[in-house]
């Protein structure tokens, strides 16, 4: 056995945090040979709840959980942290403006990436899902002084495999058929899944899919309100499919298992300014890693006008997010 990861998950007693905790003990996260520590923080009013939930994970016997911690401070939560999952953040209630909503969940991010800064290990790798994930991605990594913003990841791994699904279920064939398909953008429906460049089963998927109308129509509006869907439906938001989208998202960054050859993952990473979009916003990319922390955008691909209209949209909306909490940056 290795030494212990040490993983810390914000809002862990919340519903996506109760659906990732055991999945993170259980090895899917970094492997079946890596044990890891759980961090996991909770505002004081939810700590009885913790509580509940480390003796459901004492009551799995996990061999590779090799301890918790529990607690409503966030130096401590993040105390030698090797990976920090961002999972907590204050939900968009009735009638609040998103600009409202950036500025509440401002805070807590600014707060937190002060913590990690102090407290993680040298090795820190960060991935944020609370909602706005991009831009409170930002916050975290503008107030971490000494971490470098590389460090600093979104999630948008949960719209790729929503859109992966929808178009397996097209083409009726299995999911893993489908290949190279990238999300640009911003974690909104705004987000902008580039059908153009993706494969199905080893064949450019426009070749295989030829119906544009329902690519750019159904397809596309689908996928962009499929978290609104999902709470009509069952009365509450989409906490397994995007605990099970953070594991994806972290196994393929730092958890041991690097993208496949000749094919690309989405991730909301730093711009670095490639394909016009600019830096200083994080964004969603298709990238390459190498299962060790390191990712790399991929270059060279050609972006339709769809796309790339799409994708000016919502670069645009990040950059307003990005005015929005420039106080915070």
């Amino acid at each position: 056995m290795s030494t212990p990861v040490r993983v810390a998950i914000t809002g862990a007693a919340g519903q996506i945090g109760y659906a990732l905790v055991f999945r993170i003990a259980s090895g899917q996260m970094f492997g079946p040979d890596t044990p890891v520590h759980l961090q996991m923080l909770e505002i004081t009013p939810a700590l009885g709840a913790l509580e509940g939930v480390a003796m459901e994970l004492d009551d799995c016997a996990f061999p590779l959980l090799a301890g918790m911690t529990l607690t409503d401070d966030a130096e401590e939560a993040f105390d030698g942290t090797n990976v920090a999952c961002l999972v907590g953040a204050k939900p968009r209630g009735p009638g609040m403006e998103r600009a409202d909503l950036l500025k509440d969940n401002g805070a807590i991010f600014t707060g937190q990436g002060r913590a990690l800064a102090s407290a993680g290990a040298a090795d820190l790798k960060v991935a944020v899902v609370g909602n706005p994930a991009n831009t409170n991605a930002l916050i975290a990594a503008a107030n971490a002084d000494g971490v470098p913003t590389d460090r600093f990841t979104a999630m948008v791994r949960l719209d790729e495999n929503r859109a992966k699904s929808q178009l397996a279920k097209k083409a009726g064939v299995p999911v893993a058929e489908v290949t190279n398909l990238a999300v640009w953008g911003n974690h909104s429906p705004t987000m902008v899944p580039d059908v153009d460049n993706a494969h199905l089963g080893g064949r450019p998927l426009p070749e295989v899919i030829t119906d544009r109308a329902w690519l750019e129509g159904e397809f596309l509006t689908t996928v962009q309100q499929r978290g609104k869907a999902i709470i009509d439906a069952r009365g509450s938001s989409s906490a397994a499919s995007a605990a099970n989208a953070l594991v994806d998202h972290v196994a393929n960054w730092c958890g041991g298992k690097p993208t496949a050859d000749g094919d690309w993952v989405s991730m909301a990473v730093p711009s670095d300014g490639s394909y016009g979009v600019p830096e200083g916003i994080i964004s969603g990319f298709p990238v390459t890693t190498d299962g060790a922390g390191s990712y790399q955008i991929v270059q060279g691909l050609e972006l339709s006008d769809f796309t790339q209209e799409k994708l000016n949209a919502t670069v645009a909306e990040l950059q307003e997010e990005r005015a929005a909490v420039a106080d915070m940056l």
